[in-house]
């Protein structure tokens, strides 16, 4: 199950989301889901792991079907103040979600991953309740914003300390071993460390690249393939050669007695 946030918790998240790199992720987000995610009108979509309901606001302009689960019930009643008339909201896990196969089109995993105890179910899941696409956003464990990340948590950040930080390739590892050879796409935001980007403004756009695997922030999207997977049995008899055919040499005179049918030099009378 993992990382259950409560007050203490949920306060450290709006702070660093209320942050300047908080905003700057806000405003970068939207436009890698848009790119990854390729959302359509209409389409369902469940955020899970969705917390205080923040990734469900930018998802709200995109004109989707809403919905929202989460483990934390504090979370969820957070969430469903802010957004309550837009959105359908339950209290669940990750790795075992309260949903049919196929109930959704889209699902997403936003800062999610890093809190779980078992990631690769939760992929699963995810996976069996999306029939379209899965989009997973994590804190890039091989970004500057990474090793920041761990290192507050050593010093005791209740956030971060229980958090488990993953790079590009172990991310579609998990991706591969949840779902098989799938198509994957990615893209990555804001990969310029902050004193960098204030000492050489000009930099920001030299390490801003798109596919960048030290980016500080990972999107990942998997898109979900119907797959069907038989078992061949062996015959364990072989089928013997048949000694005459089907039909005798008397048997079309016999069908046609029966049936009252008989031939004559002029034809077929019944």
């Amino acid at each position: 199950m993992g990382l259950i946030f409560d007050e203490k918790i949920a306060r450290f998240y709006k702070a660093w989301y209320n942050s300047p790199q908080g905003r700057a992720f806000d405003r970068s987000i939207e436009q890698l889901i848009m790119a990854l995610l390729d959302p359509r009108p209409g389409e369902r979509l469940l955020d899970i792991g969705c917390g205080h309901g923040n990734h469900l606001l930018l998802c709200s302009r995109l004109s989707l079907n809403l919905n929202g689960i989460d483990a934390s019930p504090c979370m969820i009643q957070k969430a469903g103040k802010r957004l309550g008339h837009i959105c359908t909201f339950k209290t669940g896990i990750a790795e075992d979600l309260p949903f049919d196969d196929n109930e959704f089109d889209l699902a997403i995993l936003i800062n999610t991953l890093e809190f779980l105890d078992n990631p690769l179910e939760a992929l699963r899941e995810a996976g069996r309740v999306a029939k379209r696409k899965v989009f997973v956003g994590v804190i890039n464990g091989l970004s500057w914003n990474g090793l920041v990340k761990k290192m507050q948590g050593y010093l005791g950040n209740p956030l971060f300390s229980h958090a488990t930080f993953y790079n590009l390739l172990q991310i579609k590892s998990l991706l591969k071993a949840a779902y098989g050879p799938v198509p994957v796409s990615w893209g990555c935001i804001k990969t310029c460390p902050p004193f960098i980007e204030g000492t050489a403004p000009f930099a920001k756009n030299l390490f801003n690249w798109e596919h960048f695997p030290f980016g500080f922030f990972l999107g990942i999207s998997a898109t979900m393939v119907p797959r069907m997977r038989t078992d061949n049995l062996p015959l364990k008899a072989r089928l013997k050669r048949a000694s005459q055919t089907l039909m005798g040499p008397g048997t079309l005179e016999d069908l046609n007695r029966n049936k009252g049918v008989h031939r004559d030099e002029t034809g077929i009378h019944v």
